[in-house]
């Protein structure tokens, strides 16, 4: 082989062997991944860096972890790893969409509804496999830990592309037999006397926004249990906890159902939330990425 392709290879097995050991964060979980002994990875990482003259992981006798270098060494692997694999699988197929597609959504709306569209997808789509994690928890799409993030809400600014997918609205809810306890509130002022449930996510404050004679305010709210969903917090009211404040589609089903009623409607201000997909774009999106982002576009609008 000659010299310069087997150095190639190498290579893209140095960048394999490193995610690998990052992953699985031990040399031993890597080296089951990949059937070689510990010893083996923990020798081909020194090699690595020897090469590059840095250290990439800090080794103790219970964990490893990154240097920044090492960080930024993960962050290149991964991409150029995806390349990679796009690349391969361009030519193999021709540009059909096929391979692995890495999701990242929200917990409530990713199982409420982003879930029941992958049969429908996956029917469409049968050589893409959906490798999808519901959490709240912000995954670095950039750095390779997800082809498509939905993430809600105002976005930060960064070199991704950004594609609408559609906006929720926020209805505040409580149980029937709550407001048969407790009375049901007649202006917004009277949630001072109720248990309010809210978000506890850094983002969210426990201040609720209404709207009266064409003024928008908003009041400080109070209550007992926090939660970081909206469907924990439905949940929560539709058991008679309290009062909350969700996105409309976290508790269509609860309403729907009777279990739970929509209050102070008429001094809603008809705030929105938007529902964005991210991913990182250009000429050489993979078409696994383009097809499931347009197929959400239709679906969730």
């Amino acid at each position: 082989m000659d010299a310069k392709l087997a150095g190639g290879a190498d290579r893209a097995r140095a960048l394999s062997l490193f995610v690998a050991v990052v992953e699985g964060e031990s040399f031993s979980a890597a080296g089951r991944a990949l059937d070689l002994s510990p010893s083996a990875v923990s020798r081909a990482i020194d090699r690595i860096e020897a090469r590059l003259g840095v250290r990439l992981l800090l080794r103790s006798t219970r964990a490893l972890s990154l240097t920044a270098e090492g960080q930024a060494y993960l962050q290149t692997a991964r991409r150029i790893l995806a390349d990679l694999d796009d690349a391969e699988q361009q030519i193999a197929d021709q540009g059909a969409p096929r391979g692995r597609l890495r999701v990242s959504a929200a917990l409530s709306h990713g199982r409420l509804c982003v879930v029941p569209l992958l049969g429908e997808f996956a029917a469409l789509y049968p050589h893409i496999l959906v490798d999808i994690a519901l959490t709240d928890t912000l995954v670095d799409v950039a750095a390779g830990q997800a082809d498509v993030a939905i993430r809600f809400g105002p976005l930060a600014d960064s070199t991704l592309t950004i594609r609408k997918l559609g906006e929720t609205g926020r209805v505040i809810v409580a149980s029937p037999a709550y407001l048969a306890r407790h009375g049901t509130p007649r202006r917004p002022e009277d949630l001072h006397s109720h248990n309010c449930l809210n978000f506890n996510f850094r983002r969210a404050e426990p201040i609720w926004p209404f709207r009266a004679d064409g003024r928008d305010f908003s009041l400080c709210v109070k209550g007992n249990i926090e939660a970081n969903n909206g469907e924990t917090l439905g949940q929560l009211a539709a058991n008679g906890v309290g009062v909350a404040r969700v996105g409309a589609f976290s508790v269509v089903g609860e309403i729907a159902a009777g279990r739970l009623i929509p209050i102070l409607e008429a001094y809603n201000p008809g705030d929105v939330e938007l529902i964005h997909a991210v991913f990182v774009g250009g000429a050489n999106t993979p078409a696994r990425v383009r097809v499931f982002v347009d197929f959400l576009a239709a679906r969730l609008r």
